[in-house]
């Protein structure tokens, strides 16, 4: 079992406009959805508070919001956990973020400039080096900033809240099925994404959001699921 003390929580800049309980939230929230903590780890306040170095009162705050996000759940006992992924909440996260980022695409397409296709370009060039390397959390967070970077061009945008609950709930079982797959990608999506984007293809651009979340979480997810049943 995973101590509280020994939890993976990665540092993270801080604001100085923000609070304490502010950046308990963001630094904790910024862990689960990395999948830096497992789905099943058992957390108490106390062990929280000892492993950030801080009073119990801005972590319990912070749990309250993430316990509303559904990315912790708070047992009868006062014990929390990450909770533990089904199949039925597995296919209805996949199913949701397919449809919703799929729709934030679309409506952020009249709105991506050259500019914006060179910075996406280069965050992907990027994720290409650390494939090699394996480093599963710089992957995880320069793929929300290529996602994130496309969607919020859409200066009308209201999706991102709803996308980054999704990226939330999947985070920590995520990285459980990406770090039993041997290949990352056989074929990169976000290739055709940018070319769906230089284009300004809306169908191709659909086809390729899809076929990245199905590839990047979907094919793995399950599997991992079935492995899991198996035992």
């Amino acid at each position: 079992m995973i101590r509280n003390s020994d939890l993976n929580i990665p540092d993270i800049p801080e604001n100085a406009a923000a609070t304490t309980q502010e950046y308990v939230y963001e630094r904790l929230r910024n862990a689960i959805m990395l999948g830096a903590i497992e789905p099943g780890t058992s957390l108490t306040m106390r062990g929280l508070a000892e492993r950030l170095g801080l009073s119990p009162t801005p972590v319990r705050e912070a749990v309250r919001r993430l316990s509303s996000e559904h990315a912790i759940q708070i047992k009868d006992n006062r014990r929390m956990t990450v909770p533990l992924m089904t199949p039925d909440h597995f296919e209805e996260l996949v199913a949701l973020r397919i449809a919703v980022e799929v729709h934030t695409a679309k409506r952020a397409l009249p709105y991506v400039s050259d500019i914006i296709i060179e910075k996406l370009t280069e965050i992907d060039d990027r994720m290409d080096r650390f494939v090699a390397e394996r480093d599963l959390d710089q992957l995880t967070l320069l793929n929300q900033a290529f996602h994130r970077t496309l969607y919020t061009v859409n200066p009308a945008q209201a999706s991102m809240p709803i996308v980054e609950s999704i990226w939330l709930q999947l985070g920590p079982f995520q990285r459980q099925a990406i770090m039993r797959v041997t290949e990352y990608y056989e074929i990169d999506r976000h290739k055709e994404i940018l070319a769906a984007l230089t284009t300004r293809d809306a169908a191709a651009l659909r086809d390729a959001i899809t076929n990245d979340i199905r590839d990047g979480v979907h094919k793995s997810g399950r599997n991992l699921l079935a492995l899991t049943d198996a035992v």
